[in-house]
């Protein structure tokens, strides 16, 4: 008997419901309620959540004449309350809800026009308790552009997709004050944006526009199909030790580069046109091993680019801040695995230390290392313009600019261009071998 007292407190506890059935303890189906409902508007989708104590059952279905989309969720008991949802810009009309019977919910989202829906549910986390997923997608024509209209494309501006990471339903780390990295890493990316669209040389593309979420694969295809150069994701740290600190780079590891490439080749789609910014791939007629070997070429080359800036980006952000590491660091983060496109994914502080959660906050500080991120990366393009663009036209025949950062020395500067200090000296009419940072040196050609 104290076996089952304790066991039964313990039920309790957990919020579990026992009865005996032929003298064994059997669980008892616990009524669950929905406790909120959130919706999220994402450019070609809205996501609407539903945060659920407990555990459901549920069935989605579609009707026409006029669109319906009809969610029956069994084991609720309550109503939620909907009437504060926004549903501007989405296909939601008006969500109904009604008991079909004591314990079954049913819920009619009226829409605009027909979608594709997606559903699933999602366990309780640090953040949230259970969760049902609904994904509307808005059904448009797709309009893709061919090989040849890529070629054909001359003195054209170097596209960088600006990825601002997490969104929506996923806030990230989360800093004192409830300050959250999504908001943080949103408004550096919308600086960082600015900076290339001012530059006549480069076009800016926000990933995310707004609060919402896309998932990692929808990042890089966006990147894709804007054809960009070059794809960089905005994110800020974080630890359980308050006192961990710096700003990282981080390019894609040999060993996520293997496992992606094997996972473009397992499908054909990707095979017949893999498409991206400064490159035109395809595979579509090749055998396996051939395309095989073109795609690891691809994705080698791609590698050695983007470490290559992510050197550049990393010293400019070390004038800045404190460097977490001293050197760009790889690993196979999912955001970061596209074949064809040059990435990058940085870290700018750590948000759960609390000195470099008030600078992240500031305007000043976010301009500053969007600022850092768009030197590096110009910097790198300024000595490696992609052919046919309107910066390789500039930079013909022009010195290099370079901008001094934090810890570098003029020998170290004319080392890396095999140029002696004496010629950069002479051509920058400097006095003396010192210089400081967020200086501008020109580099002449050799």
């Amino acid at each position: 008997m104290q076996f089952i007292r304790i066991f039964k407190s313990y039920a309790a506890a957990m919020g579990l419901l026992f009865f005996i059935s032929g003298g064994q303890w059997v669980p008892a189906v616990v009524a669950a309620e929905i406790n909120s409902v959130r919706v999220w508007r994402a450019p070609d989708n809205t996501r609407l959540v539903f945060d659920v104590g407990g555990t459901i059952e549920y069935k989605v279905f579609s009707l026409d004449n006029p669109h319906r989309l009809v969610i029956d969720i069994a084991n609720i008991t309550n109503q939620p309350s909907v009437a504060y949802l926004d549903f501007k810009n989405s296909p939601i009309t008006k969500i109904r809800t009604a008991q079909r019977s004591a314990k079954e919910l049913r819920i009619v989202l009226d829409l605009k026009s027909a979608v594709t829906p997606k559903h699933f549910t999602l366990k309780a986390n640090e953040q949230y308790s259970n969760r049902l997923v609904i994904d509307l997608y808005d059904k448009k024509r797709n309009v893709s552009r061919t090989v040849d209209e890529l070629v054909k494309q001359s003195d054209r501006k170097i596209v960088i997709a600006i990825d601002a990471g997490h969104g929506g339903e996923d806030p990230g780390a989360l800093g004192p004050q409830r300050m959250r990295e999504k908001n943080v890493v949103l408004q550096i990316s919308k600086r960082l944006e600015k900076l290339f669209d001012n530059d006549p040389n480069y076009k800016g593309i926000l990933v995310r526009k707004g609060d919402y979420y896309l998932a990692h694969r929808k990042r890089t295809q966006i990147a894709r199909d804007n054809k960009a150069d070059f794809f960089v994701s905005i994110h800020a740290d974080a630890f359980t030790d308050p006192r961990a600190n710096g700003a990282s780079v981080y390019a894609l590891s040999n060993q996520g580069a293997t496992s992606e490439a094997a996972r473009f080749l397992a499908k054909k789609q990707n095979n017949a046109d893999l498409i991206g910014g400064a490159t035109a791939l395809n595979l579509g007629s090749k055998d396996q091993m051939l395309a095989g070997v073109l795609l690891d070429l691809s994705m080698t080359a791609t590698m050695s680019t983007s470490l290559e800036a992510g050197a550049h980006v990393l010293r400019q952000m070390g004038s800045v801040a404190r460097l977490h590491k001293k050197k760009v660091e790889q690993a196979g983060f999912l955001v970061l695995k596209s074949p064809d496109i040059p990435s990058l994914l940085i870290e700018t502080g750590f948000i759960s230390n609390p000195k470099e959660a008030r600078q992240l906050r500031t305007a000043d500080y976010q301009q500053r290392m969007a600022k850092a991120i768009f030197s590096g990366i110009d910097q790198y393009y300024s000595e490696h313009p992609p052919e046919g663009t309107l910066l390789a036209k500039v930079m013909k025949g022009k010195p290099l600019k370079y901008i001094v950062a934090r810890g570098d020395t003029l020998s170290e500067i004319a080392s890396q261009y095999r140029i002696s200090m004496a010629k950069i000296m002479r051509y920058n009419k400097m006095s003396s071998s010192t210089i400081r940072v967020g200086q501008e040196i020109n580099i002449p050609s050799r």
